[in-house]
């Protein structure tokens, strides 16, 4: 026994004070447990001191929103015993061991107790590995090693090394805005995530390295040396093209700037080297600029997937996310195993999504990109629980008229009928009603090409395009939704009224063109896009007209031909 009280590293010191001492607790054990303290920078015993309940806040991502979590711990007489309750996710679980275990290289050993730490609410899956550093505050605080008893307005989030280091996690910004909007002013946060959560307004950001170093704030209100935060320009990394770099293709940009005014979807269908890729690279530089609410959105997206960076501003450029034809369903729109993160659908949010050689992606991955066409989010549901994902993006997609890009060019094609009508099958008649314009692209002729004249800039198309924007919304002020892609079918009737004579030729094409009754209301809300543009109060038929140009490449243009 004495041996091994003199080696308190040991394990047999450890079952002797486990099974020996709780069970004669005299005053010569006290004293024997006090002068052992002395070896150790804290060294707890069963029945010495006293321990309380206490509770601190953090806060996990769901969808895309922060959600306030509460982490509570309890420490009680009963076996020895370290349990994690709460609906936890594996990387939460593993928490105990990574915070024990950083404890004690900090110098600070857990009570030999029954230890009971738990993450409420119960009913939320709980995942991330952000949980590290409010355990362990948490339990500090239980063991009266924290002394502050007030910590409601603040709120703690990190990631332990075993060496009692703070590491950054992240989804940051969605945090730190529901901790905020839940009334919490104070965050104690890894110093590699202060640059990011100073974004947030009217809080203060208390950046750590340690475990340590959070201790003595909360102690002895040390503030640690926090870094200099400069706020950058946007990198060239994010700049995009300018329409003023294409040549030629005058219809082309006619139609991208329609699409862009009402927020509408193209595709572009054309042969090899007509510039399909290269103009939709310029269609987001004739977007109008996002307001802050739109750049607080999509940098929350990308803080979540871990591609905000060390930014020390939201991001301002508009996205433009060009995935390969070899992605996944779940890529595209969400999901992952431990931790659900939004996929490339959300990740255009507010900006271009470019499906380049449409036909070539799986034809189940196209056909989920349906329901958040028409409803702008996504829902993705899991065993652990649903999500919901913003998905208000512009679709912009381009394809060959068939394998070889050269139909119906008889000249250079040298696919057979059967080869071109399998291609196109590939994209769906459903999918195809949902996008608003689809043209055909020609190819460059060398005059365009050669050409040295200077070409209209993506600055002066935007200030169009913004000014078409303010007339929609200053129309739709009213209503739940802004731009004219956007209008429902219970609507109609109200935004895009015909006269006498656009509805004797809508009447007529309807039946010549076989339209369907969403490509019947898509080719009234380009029109009514073009009214605006023009500065109409009414749609006219030269709108109608122009508006099924803009139709051309409906699959049943291609049945006409073959």
């Amino acid at each position: 026994m004495e041996g091994a009280l003199r080696e308190p590293g040991s394990h047999l010191y450890s079952y002797k004070l486990l099974f020996v001492l709780p069970f004669f607790r005299t005053a010569w054990y006290d004293s024997i447990a006090f002068h052992l303290n002395l070896n150790s920078k804290f060294i707890y015993f069963p029945g010495i001191g006293e321990y309380v309940y206490s509770v601190v806040s953090t806060a996990i991502v769901n969808g895309i929103d922060g959600i306030l979590i509460s982490v509570e711990a309890d420490i009680s007489e009963g076996m020895p015993v370290f349990d994690m309750v709460g609906y936890l996710g594996s990387e939460v679980r593993e928490a105990k061991e990574r915070v024990r275990i950083a404890l004690k290289n900090c110098g600070y050993h857990l009570p030999v107790k029954r230890i009971t730490v738990n993450i409420l609410p119960a009913n939320i899956k709980k995942s991330g590995s952000g949980f590290d550093l409010p355990v362990a505050i948490s339990l500090l605080l239980a063991m009266g090693i924290v002394k502050n008893d007030d910590l409601s307005e603040l709120f703690f989030v990190g990631e332990l090394g075993l060496d009692g280091t703070v590491h950054g996690v992240n989804g940051i910004l969605s945090m730190v805005s529901g901790a905020y909007e839940a009334g919490k002013r104070v965050f104690v946060l890894p110093m590699e995530n202060i640059v990011e959560a100073s974004l947030i307004s009217n809080i203060t950001v208390i950046g750590v390295s340690t475990l340590e170093e959070a201790i003595c704030f909360l102690n002895e209100g040390v503030i640690p040396t926090q870094i200099e935060i400069k706020h950058k320009k946007e990198t060239p990394a994010m700049q995009i093209g300018d329409f003023s770099d294409i040549n030629g293709q005058a219809f082309v940009k006619r139609a991208c700037e329609v699409a862009c005014s009402g927020m509408h979807n193209l595709l572009m269908v054309g042969p090899p080297g007509a510039g399909k890729t290269m103009i939709a690279k310029c269609i987001p530089s004739i977007l109008p600029k996002m307001n802050k609410e739109e750049q607080l959105l999509l940098s929350k997206i990308y803080s979540i997937c871990g591609l905000f960076g060390e930014r020390e501003e939201l991001l301002s450029t508009r996205p433009f996310r060009n995935p390969h034809h070899t992605i996944s369903a779940a890529g595209l729109t969400g999901g992952g195993g431990n931790v659900i993160r939004p996929g490339e659908i959300s990740l255009a949010t507010g900006g271009v999504l470019f499906l380049d050689e449409l036909p070539e992606f799986r034809n189940d991955t196209l056909e989920i990109l349906r329901q958040p066409l028409e409803e702008k989010k996504i829902h993705v549901t899991r065993a652990k629980g649903d999500y919901i994902f913003p998905a208000d993006f512009m679709l912009v997609a381009a394809m060959n008229p068939c394998k070889c890009g050269y139909f119906p060019n008889f000249n250079k094609c040298t696919c057979s009928k059967l080869s071109v009508k399998n291609y196109l099958s590939k994209v769906s008649q459903p999918l195809l009603d949902r996008i608003d314009l689809c043209i055909r692209i020609e190819e460059v002729s060398f005059g365009d090409i050669s050409c040295t004249g200077k070409n209209e800039s993506s600055e002066t198309i935007r200030k169009r395009v913004e000014r078409v924007h303010e007339i929609q919304k200053t129309r739709f002020a009213k209503e739940c939704f802004s731009y004219n892609h956007q209008i429902p079918a219970n609507k109609m009737e109200t935004y895009c009224k015909l006269n006498e004579e656009c509805f004797s030729y809508m009447e007529k094409m309807y039946e010549e063109a076989g339209l369907t009754a969403r490509t019947y209301h898509r080719i009234l809300k380009v029109a009514r896009t073009l009214a605006d543009m023009d500065e109409k109060e009414n749609i006219s038929l030269s709108h109608i007209k122009e508006a099924f140009l803009y139709r051309s490449m409906d699959k049943r243009y291609w049945e006409k031909i073959l």
